[in-house]
């Protein structure tokens, strides 16, 4: 029988959980207030409490199709509605939420809204990113981005409308083989990992570094006859090359991959969707901000960064290049 790794740890290597890590940073941080870890934190047993819906999913019938379509105009899955529920319980337990706002949801859902000075914040999420592969049993994932609360906004709405650039913190959760936590506050990119013996996220790795090159991307390459003309020269420039292609269909497994062994992830334009289809506020940015804080590239357009774009509407809609820095480079030379 092979030994428990955690019992065979060298002492140098000490056991750190999200909670500890989070508390840690906390520490280190004059005048911090733990506001911010306590809205992770509950974004830490959503995450637990969807992952075991997922793993449990067939089993207890909530596969499948809702019987209802989102603001975006797409059918939800019964797991969409479910995972969006679990997570505006738990972040509207929080005291620090002011402002919580769902892909699911054509509004944002105001918690609290009083004009003291306490420090809040506003967070955004997509409940369940890539749900259609959850028949077959493909990798799924919660993505989240958090920002400060702007008191001095005329409405809810106005105060979300801020560029990725202002995110405080960021990250996702992928729920496959095991479930990943992967987390920046700005500081760098750290994954975690749950443990289901104990039933917590355990550090797994930290400063997670995106390699600066790798032949390979990541696009859904059905739509290519209507990407344009840049798009379709960088495949023909990538294949003559020996690129390998890599799609999953879940924003949270191709990007995970990429931030693990490098490569590129675009979803361009295409002319049933012209302004791009992933969501600037729930997908792109903090997508965007783990990805940069990783030492890679986020764009939406040659020289056009994804967390510089300023957002009208909290469902805006943007094209997506990110990933190893030389590889976004070089999409970016072919669509000039």
């Amino acid at each position: 029988m092979a030994a428990d790794p955690l019992l065979t740890l060298d002492h140098a290597s000490p056991i750190v959980t999200l909670q500890g890590h989070l508390l840690a940073k906390q520490a280190s941080i004059p005048g911090a207030t733990g506001t911010l870890s306590w809205i992770l934190s509950a974004l830490s047993i959503s995450a637990k409490i969807i992952a075991n819906k997922v793993r449990c999913a067939r089993l207890q019938d909530v596969l499948g199709e809702a019987g209802a379509d989102n603001v975006q105009g797409e059918q939800q899955q019964k797991l969409d509605v479910i995972s969006n529920n679990v997570l505006l319980r738990l972040l509207g337990q929080r005291e620090g939420v002011a402002i919580v706002a769902s892909e699911e949801n054509e509004e944002p859902v105001i918690i609290r809204d009083d004009p003291s000075g306490e420090r809040r914040y506003c967070v955004l999420f997509d409940p369940l990113d890539g749900s259609s592969n959850l028949d077959v049993c493909g990798g799924v994932g919660t993505i989240f981005s958090i920002l400060r609360h702007d008191r001095r906004a005329k409405d809810a709405p106005s105060s979300l409308l801020q560029p990725g650039r202002e995110q405080v913190a960021a990250g996702y959760v992928l729920y496959g083989s095991s479930t990943v936590f992967v987390l920046t506050v700005g500081d760098g990119v750290d994954m975690f990992v749950l443990d289901p013996a104990v039933g917590a996220f355990m550090l797994v790795e930290r400063g997670i570094r995106c390699p600066s090159a790798n032949k390979s991307y990541s696009v859904n390459e059905g739509n290519r006859r209507t990407f344009p003309e840049g798009y379709q020269s960088y495949l023909d420039w990538a294949q003559e090359r020996g690129y390998s292609s890599r799609y999953v269909g879940s924003m949270v497994a191709d990007v995970h991959r990429i931030l693990l062994k490098g490569g590129v992830f675009m979803y361009p334009p295409t002319k049933k969707a012209p302004d791009g289809k992933l969501r600037l506020m729930y997908e792109a940015n903090p997508m965007a901000m783990l990805i940069e804080q990783a030492g890679g590239a986020a764009l939406a357009a040659p020289g056009q960064r994804i967390l510089d774009v300023q957002p009208t509407d909290i469902h805006q809609r943007v094209p997506v290049i990110l990933g190893s820095r030389d590889e976004v480079a070089n999409v970016a030379a072919q669509l000039g």
